[in-house]
């Protein structure tokens, strides 16, 4: 398979410096089919002289760690642009162990990881992106992410969404990890069911990847050790307008090293 994708090799590979893959499925005359559907989903002229730069967005509305991805794309879409891409926004999976695990679900979860690499790399090599951005959230998506680009070996770059803020609950921070302390807690009598539910109702207080240092914000630190994420992106939580400048800004400088490739 290799052999056949490689971006470099592949015979798809348009003469198109700008477009070293995706001039294959939208330049030249033989490829006005293409363009014509393509039109339909809001593309333009301009559009197609770009290159075409996947955004792949693990965005689910079944938990708190991806649940803002969406909106966080639109931002990265509107830094390629600026940055002189098209940007191509598709969706994947995603399976949240915390509310899954305990029951059949939880064992759903790893399998998930390959689906989310599998499928992030079907689209990228089936429409010949030029680049890929990765928006993740959790541990799960991190991971299935960072295996995709592995394998597609084109240009691209993991934006993690960033860490829950602490929810408050009789005067302190609590996380995640009190309620289900708390759980036990409440089976032998030491909290009532009144504590339970006011703590369960604080503790995740919006969007974001579990606050703690658990995996996600760990991944998350290794992507960005790595050179996989932009240096301190991690470090900016929800909600959006936090984090809407800094991820324009990185998408654009990131364009450096797109162009370089």
């Amino acid at each position: 398979m290799e052999a056949v994708y490689n971006h470099r090799r592949d015979s798809a590979v348009s003469d198109n410096l700008l477009k070293p893959r995706s001039g294959a499925l939208t330049d030249g005359a033989s490829r006005a089919g293409a363009r014509a559907m393509l039109r339909a989903c809001g593309l333009q002229d301009d559009d197609f002289k770009k290159p075409l730069i996947g955004v792949a967005n693990t965005w689910i509305e079944i938990g708190p760690c991806n649940y803002h991805l969406r909106e966080l794309a639109q931002h990265v879409k509107e830094g390629i642009r600026a940055a002189g891409g098209t940007p191509l926004e598709f969706n994947t999976v995603s399976i949240s162990d915390g509310i899954t695990m305990g029951t059949e679900g939880m064992r759903a979860s790893l399998v998930s990881r390959e689906v989310i690499t599998d499928s992030i790399e079907l689209v990228t090599r089936g429409n010949l992106f030029d680049a890929l951005i990765v928006l993740v959230g959790c541990d799960k998506t991190i991971p299935g992410g960072i295996m995709a680009l592995a394998r597609l070996n084109i240009p691209g770059l993991i934006l993690y969404g960033g860490s829950i803020a602490p929810g408050q609950f009789e005067g302190h921070s609590v996380t995640i990890q009190d309620v289900y302390e708390a759980i036990g807690k409440h089976s032998h009598g030491g909290m009532t069911d009144a504590q339970l539910k006011s703590l369960e109702v604080a503790a995740c207080p919006g969007a974001g990847a579990c606050g703690g240092q658990f995996t996600a914000n760990t991944m998350a630190l290794v992507c960005e050790f790595l050179g996989i994420a932009p240096m301190d992106f991690p470090a900016f939580r929800p909600p959006m307008p936090q984090k809407q400048t800094p991820v324009i800004r990185r998408v654009k400088w990131s364009w450096i090293f797109f162009d370089a490739m």
